[in-house]
């Protein structure tokens, strides 16, 4: 084995070495684990909280996209640079149809800059520092989410016929009604658009996600 990889080593196509046994193994590391930690927080941080698995493939793409572009360019040297740079890139992506609500942009820049980190990562950090701000920033968000049980509120959006009720004095009618309707432990509600000549009112619900029923 040991063999066929000094052979490999040897061989060159247009200047390029067709395999560099060092770079590659240290590349699977690297990778490995960066996708564990990417995992630790996706999987098992943020959808048991928030039960969404729109941003699941999301992060897990661009996570590794990020990560790989950094550890296959680091080559070009701009290092801090580069890296601001995807920060700026991606720090500011928006769906056409469907804007990335705040939380998911926050876990959206959190792979990223894992990601980052551990791609750029060189010998002047040792593996120890680099684990420990992994789970350091996993440990910290862990605590946000879990320990100090913080709670995921989601929205909805209803169109409501009883208009009589979306007066500021029957509010507490109103969400009552709401959450019989709804099946919904509904917590609070905004009146987005009243049409009147419909006899309808656009409303926004509000609710704890694990308070759902």
């Amino acid at each position: 084995m040991s063999i066929l990889l000094i052979l490999l080593d040897s061989f060159e196509f247009l200047g390029t070495p067709l395999f560099d046994s060092k770079d590659f193994f240290k590349l699977l590391v690297k990778t490995a684990f960066n996708l564990t930690m990417i995992l630790i927080i996706v999987r098992y941080i943020y959808y048991p909280v928030t039960k969404n698995k729109d941003y699941l493939f999301t992060y897990f793409l661009i996570s590794l996209t990020v990560f790989l572009l950094c550890v296959l360019l680091d080559s070009v040297k701009l290092e801090l640079g580069f890296a601001l740079g995807l920060f700026a890139i991606f720090g500011i992506i928006r769906y056409r149809t469907d804007p990335i609500p705040i939380k998911e942009m926050t876990y959206l820049f959190l792979v990223i800059g894992i990601s980052v980190v551990n791609a750029l990562a060189n010998k002047k950090i040792s593996y120890a520092e680099l684990i420990f701000a992994n789970f350091m920033i996993i440990g910290v968000t862990l605590g946000l989410e879990r320990i100090w049980l913080l709670r995921h509120e989601s929205r909805k959006n209803v169109i409501y016929e009883k208009i009589d009720l979306i007066k500021p004095e029957k509010r507490e009618e109103l969400i009552a009604d709401l959450k019989n309707r709804t099946g919904i432990d509904v917590v609070r509600v905004e009146v987005r658009r009243i049409d009147f000549l419909k006899d309808i009112a656009h409303l926004r619900i509000f609710y704890y996600e694990n308070e759902k029923k």
